[in-house]
């Protein structure tokens, strides 16, 4: 195994039958190999810079019914919210005073939402902080949509694709989403200009090692700017309630071949890792993520963004979140920066 994971920090990629085997052959001493050869990659790009990323969960409405989401159409337990434009600059203004340089707007498929109130939202935000980056995590929209929202000054677009292989799409979703949709939305993004970010969940149901090689030759056709990839964790109001989480260590695997993938690319040690294991998201950073997203939603909404069961930091206020994160980092040896935290050049 060794030799491959050579080869694929050599060469930046390999065919989808090698990542089927390498997936499927690591022992632990080549887990360790692997992930170590991945830091460092991540260090020769960005030091032990860890950018932090403001979360702004907007609203929790969805017209879509994904399997597995906790805030699918059907779940009618989910307390429904919406933050107005005022609440979600709040958010902003809080951020920015404890340093973050990149806010994150994410919320369901919302019809609430227009083009029209988010290109005002997106004008606002970036008119009292225009030495900030703001990324979009909204799903899937039009062209138009998009370029609209660009040229009103969104930097970066988050849309997991999920899944690259058709048949498993179709097993997470329901008949009106498809993954050819989807992957148009990504290319589409990438071709108006934007900091595109796709990724998955590791271990959603029916999964198999070639839907994660599928993902892989994906994601290095692609060329994205971030993947953001997370352990699936079930939620109990949806019709995966009973499925098996995804695994810490394989989420790790993938994030250490991602990294030599695309070795100067963004990446998350997401939220979900954390949710699964204390340290998953210092074991992310040391696989050769570096990149943090705390929540700045205001603390009397984030119950209701469950897109999972258990998620952690629920509680906390921003600044909280903030003092926390930087102590976790600082003990693995590595630093929070107070910069936008762009894709650097390869």
């Amino acid at each position: 195994m060794r030799e491959l994971i050579e080869q694929l920090a050599s060469k930046r990629q390999l065919e989808k039958k090698d990542y089927i085997r390498l997936l499927e052959q690591l022992n632990e001493e080549d887990e360790q190999y692997l992930r170590e050869l991945a830091k460092q990659k991540a260090i020769e790009y960005y030091g032990k810079d860890v950018y932090v990323r403001g979360l702004i969960e907007y609203t929790n409405f969805c017209k879509n019914d994904c399997y597995y989401c906790g805030i699918r159409k059907s779940n009618s337990n989910a307390m429904r919210y919406r933050l107005t434009k005022e609440e979600i600059l709040a958010c902003c203004k809080e951020g920015y005073e404890l340093g973050f340089r990149t806010f994150v707007l994410q919320g369901g498929e919302d019809g609430f939402f227009t083009d029209d109130k988010i290109e005002d939202i997106i004008w606002a935000i970036k008119k009292e902080y225009s030495d900030c980056a703001l990324t979009l995590s909204i799903g899937e929209r039009s062209y138009e949509a998009y370029k609209r929202f660009y040229d009103a000054g969104a930097d970066r677009y988050l849309l997991r694709h999920e899944t690259a292989d058709e048949l498993h799409y179709e097993k997470l979703h329901p008949s009106n989403l498809s993954l050819r949709t989807r992957k148009e939305c990504l290319y589409q993004l990438k071709e108006i200009g934007y900091q595109v970010g796709c990724g998955f969940m590791v271990g959603s149901p029916f999964q198999t090692i070639e839907n994660l090689a599928k993902d892989l030759v994906f994601i290095k056709e692609l060329s994205p700017h971030m993947v953001g990839i997370g352990p699936f964790i079930s939620h109990k109001d949806t019709p995966f309630k009973d499925y098996e989480n995804g695994l810490v260590s394989l989420t790790l695997n993938l994030i250490a071949i991602i990294r030599l993938m695309l070795p100067n690319i963004l990446i998350p040690a997401t939220t979900a890792l954390g949710t699964l294991d204390k340290m998953g998201r210092e074991k992310g950073i040391l696989a050769g993520a570096n990149v943090l997203m705390p929540n700045l939603s205001p603390v009397s909404v984030r119950k209701k963004y469950m897109l999972y069961d258990n998620k952690i930091c629920t509680g906390d206020e921003a600044a909280q979140c903030r003092q926390c994160l930087n102590q976790r980092i600082e003990r693995i040896g590595y630093h929070i920066v107070t910069e936008r935290g762009d894709c650097k050049a390869l």
